[in-house]
């Protein structure tokens, strides 16, 4: 799945194998029902090309990361508890994404950040690289994401109609 997320496409069999095996050594057969498996437990799509399939993530890895907290944290018999030992493990860096995150879902409380050009901007995800971007925000007269042609909540390229995580989003 690493390179399938990262390459972001529709992937074969041989170009997963000839970039793994760059690491070791694997045979094709291995690559084919790996990505089979992968294929039915809902991991990835498929199409036939020619005598091959391309396979495709279904869902991203954020997306995936997400869900795995989130059934983690529904399993706890005190989440309270759960997420304090949790934050306690994280690094000012983690910290300071989590505080950005919630940001996001909550919307500015205290107003908008000011940009390093001193014109207000909003503090968002950049999903293809989990790194954080700074974007100008929207005026008051465009609809969310209509600048950017970008569906709220949803990342480029992804299936709105797929949500394989169960996070709704």
């Amino acid at each position: 799945m690493t390179r399938v997320w990262k390459w972001n496409r529709p992937v074969t069999v041989r170009e997963v194998l000839e970039d793994l095996q760059q690491e070791r050594s694997i045979a094709y057969t291995t690559v084919m029902t790996v990505l089979d498996n992968l294929h039915q437990k809902g991991w990835v799509r498929r199409e036939a090309e020619g005598r091959a399939y391309r396979y495709e993530a279904v869902s991203t890895r954020a997306a995936y990361a997400a869900a795995l907290m989130n059934d983690a944290w529904s399993q706890s018999d005190n989440p309270a508890a759960a997420l304090v030992a949790f934050f306690g493990m994280m690094s000012e860096e983690q910290r300071r994404a989590l505080r950005d995150a919630v940001r996001i879902v909550q919307g500015p409380e205290e107003g908008p950040e000011q940009g390093a050009d001193g014109g207000e901007t909003r503090v968002t995800p950049d999903v293809a690289d989990e790194k954080r971007v700074e974007k100008p925000l929207e005026k008051p007269d465009e609809k969310p994401d209509e600048a950017s042609g970008e569906t709220p909540g949803k990342e480029s390229g992804e299936n709105p109609d797929s949500d394989p995580g169960g996070t709704g989003r």
